[in-house]
C-alpha cells in the first residue's frame, strides 16, 4: 500500500470516528483532562502555595471548603485540592499511556512473532502468554507491594504493563495468521524478502490500527488499577495521584465529612475512563464496517 493509499485511508477513518458521538465527547473529555495535566506543570510557579505536594496554606489548619482562594477547598493540612487534582491528571496519563503503549508494543512483537513463525515458537509464547493472562494484576501488585514496600511510580507502570501484554498478543497473532497467507505476503517471501522485513514491513502497518483500537483500553484499566493500588496504600507516596487523594481523605476520616475533597478524584477517575472507553468505541467502529452498517440502519 502506498504512502498517498495510507493517508487517504486515514482520513476516511477520521470522518469515521469525529461523525461518531462518542468519539467527539471522548475526545472532548480527554481535552479537558490534557488541559488539567498540562496546567499542573504552572499552577506551582503562581504561587508555592500550591504546589500538590508541599505547599500549605500557612492561615489553614484543617480540611476546609471551596473559597476564592482554594476552588475545591484543602485538605486536613492546608493543601490546595485543585492543584492535586490536576497533578493527579498528570500522573494519570503517565501511568496510563506508559504501561499501555509499553503493553501494546511488547504484544504486538510477541504476536506478530508467535503469528508468523508458528511451531515451536508458537507454543511457547502462547503457553507463556497464557500463564500471564489467568494472573489478576492488582493482586499481584498487592502481593509484590506487600513483600518489597510501596513502589515508585514507574515501576507501576512496567508491572502493568507486562500483566496486560498477552490479552493483545493473542489478538494480534491471530490477525497475523489470516495476513500471512495473503498472496502479497507470497509475493514478498518470493521476491526475496526476509522474515524480519516481511513482519515489520508487510504485517505491522496492517495489524497497528487493532493495536491501537486495544491500546485505548488497555489505558483504561492501567489507570484503575493504579487508582485502586494508591487508594489501599500501595501506590508512590512521592506523587499526588487521584487514587492517592482518595487514601488520604479516608485515613484522615473526612471521607463522609468532606464531599468536596472525596467526590472530584473519583469523578475525575470514572470521566477519564470513560473517555478512553469513547474513544475505543468509536474507532472499533471504523474498523469495523460491519458496525457503521448497524448504526445506519438505526
Amino acid at each position: 500500500m502506498s504512502q498517498n493509499q495510507h493517508i487517504e485511508r486515514f482520513q476516511k477513518g477520521w470522518k469515521i470516528f469525529i461523525k461518531n458521538p462518542l468519539g467527539k465527547t471522548g475526545v472532548t473529555l480527554l481535552l479537558i483532562f490534557m488541559l488539567m495535566a498540562i496546567a499542573s506543570f504552572f499552577i506551582p510557579l503562581i504561587d508555592p502555595m500550591y504546589d500538590p505536594m508541599t505547599g500549605i496554606d500557612p492561615l489553614i489548619k484543617t480540611s476546609t471548603g471551596p473559597s476564592m482562594q482554594h476552588f475545591l477547598g484543602t485538605d486536613n493540612v492546608g493543601r490546595d485540592l485543585f492543584a492535586q487534582l490536576m497533578e493527579g491528571a498528570k500522573i494519570a496519563f503517565i501511568v496510563g499511556l506508559s504501561s499501555a503503549f509499553i503493553s501494546i508494543v511488547m504484544g504486538t512483537v510477541i504476536g506478530m512473532i508467535s503469528g508468523y513463525a508458528g511451531g515451536m515458537t508458537d507454543i511457547i509464547l502462547m503457553r507463556m502468554a497464557d500463564i500471564i493472562m489467568i494472573m489478576p494484576s492488582l493482586v499481584i501488585l498487592l502481593i509484590l507491594a506487600s513483600l518489597f514496600g510501596q513502589f515508585n511510580i514507574w515501576i507501576i507502570v512496567f508491572i502493568i504493563a507486562i500483566m496486560r501484554w498477552p490479552a493483545v498478543s493473542r489478538i494480534i497473532r491471530s490477525q497475523t495468521l489470516s495476513l500471512k497467507s495473503r498472496p502479497f505476503i507470497e509475493a514478498s517471501r518470493v521476491a526475496g524478502a526476509s522474515n524480519i522485513r516481511i513482519i515489520f514491513r508487510h504485517i505491522m502497518p496492517n495489524v497497528l490500527p487493532l493495536a491501537f483500537l486495544y491500546m485505548t483500553f488497555r489505558v483504561t484499566s492501567a489507570i484503575l488499577v493504579e487508582a485502586a493500588l494508591s487508594f489501599l496504600g500501595f501506590g508512590d507516596p512521592s506523587q499526588v495521584s487521584w487514587g492517592m487523594m482518595l487514601q488520604w481523605v479516608w485515613k484522615s476520616g473526612y471521607m463522609f465529612q468532606a464531599p468536596y475533597w472525596m467526590i472530584p478524584p473519583g469523578l475525575c477517575i470514572s470521566l477519564l475512563t470513560l473517555s478512553f472507553y469513547m474513544l475505543g468505541r468509536a474507532m472499533d467502529e471504523v474498523l469495523d464496517p460491519r458496525l457503521r452498517k448497524e448504526e445506519e440502519e438505526r
